[in-house]
């Protein structure tokens, strides 16, 4: 029998590998890590551990899916409880990749290395249960535990770069880094400044601020100080502006589609760049209902990502009304970051609904007089009520 498994290189799906034959009784297990931005040296290592204990091994690039992915995340300005989506939107885009390596392979199974008390088992099985593969997960099945494997993994040679000491859980690609588990679980616990990579401490970040102009276009942004970049090479430079300006952590207490609430570690330099960003040329072009419905969307939209509905047919019906928002979102913001912040100061739009001409005071283009019978009705029914309490 043979079985596909979703490779990070970490120490889970390293173990599960060996678990699947000793547990589960596979005969061939093959491993796929797919590409969503990984940094070099993860590629690297996933690559050399799939191949050293598997019995064969895929590289596979998903970094244009991805993308178009987060072109659709920051049209929402998606975030759940104040998270980004990094992960969650990057889960089902690795299990579409699965699946068709799984069915080229002609596997008889698919498997993960996912807890049973996380998200991602959730995001990943939804999409393998749809195209009928049936799935297996060691770490849930055996109910393991993170110290378990430890000990299993130098039982058996197994080398992996997680230990007792430091049993950090992390999760990266283009748009967010993860960071879990051990001391972090508690939520009084300060993490050590050395489980950042991406950002500096706001403490120690650049002494002197430093402006970004971000270029958007029906929403999708195109341009970052005036140099057009595909949106990989955008985020992926963005990332590294932000992260030396320490903008972008998310220390958080998250509710899990499970129910149980946990503490996250996040990273999200240029997530937080661009986000900050559209929203703010929304503003700029949206009429007030839109903005105040688009939230609710928003909302909705981020809940079925977090909890891997992204197949659901309401998930199509958002995207939809999403859609037809964004194409009057194009134009440009300006933005200063400094020590952790990211503050909008300048934005232009063609489809801008904003009118200087009749906001200023400094013109007569609109008779502000007309306002007063505006002012004779508004909030009459509360004077009305107010004047009724009197009496009682």
């Amino acid at each position: 029998m043979k079985v596909v498994l979703a490779y990070s290189g970490g120490l889970d799906t390293t173990v599960c590998i060996f678990l699947l034959k000793e547990k589960y009784g596979f005969d061939e297990v093959v491993t796929v890590t797919v590409d969503i931005g990984l940094p070099e040296n993860e590629l690297r290592r996933a690559e050399e551990r799939g191949n050293k204990y598997a019995d064969k091994h895929y590289t596979v690039s998903a970094r244009k899916e991805f993308v178009e992915a987060i072109y659709r995340l920051i049209k929402a300005n998606a975030d759940y409880e104040g998270y980004v989506l990094g992960t969650a939107m990057a889960r089902p885009v690795i299990a579409e990749k699965i699946v068709e390596i799984a069915k080229k392979e002609n596997a008889n199974a698919v498997a993960h290395g996912c807890t049973g008390k996380g998200n991602d088992q959730l995001r990943f099985e939804n999409i393998f249960r749809q195209h009928g593969f049936k799935v297996v997960a060691p770490i849930r099945d055996l109910n393991l535990t993170r110290e378990w494997e430890i000990d299993y993994a130098k039982k058996h040679g197994i080398e992996v770069p997680t230990s007792k000491e430091k049993p950090f859980s992390v999760d990266e690609n283009l748009w967010s880094r993860s960071i879990e588990g051990g001391k972090l679980e508690n939520p009084s616990f300060i993490p050590p400044e050395e489980i950042y990579e991406w950002t500096k401490s706001p403490k120690l970040a650049l002494d002197e601020q430093e402006i970004v102009k971000i270029d958007f276009e029906n929403g999708i942004p195109v341009a970052l100080n005036d140099q057009k970049l595909d949106g990989f090479e955008l985020i992926k430079l963005l990332n590294e502006i932000g992260g030396k300006h320490g903008v972008g952590r998310t220390d958080m207490i998250e509710d899990r589609v499970l129910g149980l609430k946990a503490r996250e570690n996040y990273e999200h330099p240029g997530a937080t760049i661009l986000i900050t960003a559209h929203r703010d040329l929304e503003k700029l072009v949206l009429s007030r209902r839109e903005l105040k419905f688009k939230k609710i969307v928003e909302e909705e939209w981020a809940e079925l990502v977090y909890y891997g509905l992204t197949n659901d047919p309401l998930f199509e019906a958002l995207n939809a009304f999403i859609d037809k928002t964004q194409e009057r979102v194009t134009g440009w913001v300006k933005l200063r970051l400094y020590k952790g912040s990211v503050i909008p100061i300048a934005r232009h739009s063609q489809f801008a609904l904003y009118s200087e001409e009749l906001v200023s005071f400094d013109t007569m283009a609109l008779d502000q007089r007309l306002a007063e019978g505006f002012s004779a009705f508004h909030g009459l029914q509360g004077r009305i009520y107010q004047h009724l309490r009197r009496k009682i």
